[in-house]
């Protein structure tokens, strides 16, 4: 697996996921969404998305995103998380 073009095509992938709303992204609880994503170079990758309660309490959901190749990777994806309040803040991250 090419490490470079996976990680520019996995933050591709997520930057659409941190547009979506809370609401929208409550779904992935139930039901991550995979694709598959032909490279330029003619790689095949897999991305997936999900969400897990990372405070049950307060509601905050880590949406997480991991991508690789088929092969060994698949057993270790390259992964990328944020989480999101309910009122649409980013835990952990300061705006700039």
């Amino acid at each position: 697996m090419d490490r470079d073009e996976a990680k520019t095509i996995l933050a591709r992938a997520f930057a659409g996921y941190r547009k979506r709303s809370y609401d929208e992204l409550l779904c992935l609880l139930e039901a991550p969404e995979t694709k598959e994503v032909k490279a330029p170079s003619g790689n095949i990758y897999q991305l997936e998305f999900q969400a897990v309660w990372d405070d049950r309490y307060k509601k905050n959901l880590r949406i997480i995103g991991g991508i690789d190749d088929g092969g060994f990777r698949a057993f270790v994806p390259l992964t990328r998380d944020f989480i999101l309040t309910p009122d649409g803040t980013f835990v952990g991250e300061e705006e700039t």
